[in-house]
């Protein structure tokens, strides 16, 4: 009779299966377990492990897992890990600035002077970064080198006698080149935000005497920020982080602050101290991007 009573009664797996089956809210956290685990074990379980090493210092060949901050007291006494942090930010806000100047243009002029296949253009305009990111940056050092495609061209019509060589292995290639490599990730977000502006609204203030500059400077741009406020911030993240362009176009003046990094984990061997420096610049970083966005949702409500 117990057995009976027992076997006949729902077990704990299908009071579950029950409850997931009931609730809207389980069926959705059950749709997104598979992404969230992989959010986890891709995403958070390295960075709570590259936390754990920058508490940690090194001994030797080995690490010692005794919890310390002498490693982010180093990070932050030595002047040379500031100024090349400090080199970093500026390079990446200028990388930021060009290419969302040069990208604004571009996604304006699909947004709203082509009326057919702009599918097409959008295409026509990502084409180019399809091909791997690594080949990019080689292109720019062949196009950039001594013997380069400019010098070679300026040198065949007789304005220059002989290379110039402060084209490559500066701050200067490795803006060019990474303005280029993202140059994608600026045009996508503001087209978008240029594409959702109510057309009647230009309408209105045409209607009410508004000229071109007039409507664009009232209306368009204003409307488009947050495009633009997100297409910064997509760019200046990750090349502040990027080291393969300054190794490959940067030379000793062009080095940021993840080629430091690099050369922590995979030369030195200082795991604890690279880990200390990609967690400061992670959170140096982080306070600058929330500062700007903070201040430019300030100016777009001061503007409507």
């Amino acid at each position: 009779m117990t057995a009976t009573a027992v076997s006949g009664s729902p077990g704990f797996f299908d009071r579950v299966k029950a409850f997931y089956l009931r609730s809207d809210a389980a069926k959705g956290y059950l749709l997104l377990s598979p992404v969230m685990i992989a959010m986890i074990v891709l995403l958070a379980a390295p960075l709570i492990l590259l936390t754990l090493y920058s508490f940690w210092s090194r001994e030797g060949f080995s690490v010692d897992t005794t919890l310390t901050l002498g490693r982010y007291g180093e990070v932050l006494s030595k002047q040379s890990y500031f100024d090349i942090f400090v080199r970093s930010i500026g390079m990446s806000g200028l990388v930021t600035l060009i290419t969302v100047g040069l990208a604004y243009p571009m996604a304006y002029f699909v947004a709203f002077g082509v009326q057919r296949y702009k599918f097409v253009w959008l295409i026509l305009l990502t084409i180019p970064f399809w091909t791997s990111y690594l080949l990019r940056a080689f292109s720019w050092k062949i196009i950039l080198g001594y013997n380069g495609v400019i010098n070679s061209s300026l040198m065949t019509t007789g304005l220059i006698s002989e290379p110039l060589e402060f084209l490559l292995y500066n701050q200067t290639a490795v803006v060019i080149t990474l303005a280029h490599a993202y140059a994608a990730f600026a045009i996508l977000p503001i087209y978008v935000s240029l594409e959702k502006i109510d057309r009647t609204l230009l309408e209105a203030a045409a209607d009410l005497g508004d000229g071109a500059w007039a409507r664009f400077w009232r209306v368009t741009f204003p409307l488009s920020l947050p495009g633009v406020i997100g297409a910064a911030v997509l760019i200046f993240v990750p090349t502040t982080g990027d080291y393969v362009t300054p190794a490959l176009v940067g030379g000793p003046t062009g080095q940021m602050i993840a080629n430091i990094i690099q050369v922590q984990f995979l030369k030195i061997g200082d795991w604890p101290l690279g880990s200390a420096l990609a967690i400061s610049a992670m959170a140096g970083v982080s306070i600058l991007v929330v500062f700007f966005v903070s201040a430019m949702q300030l100016a777009v409500r001061q503007i409507r």
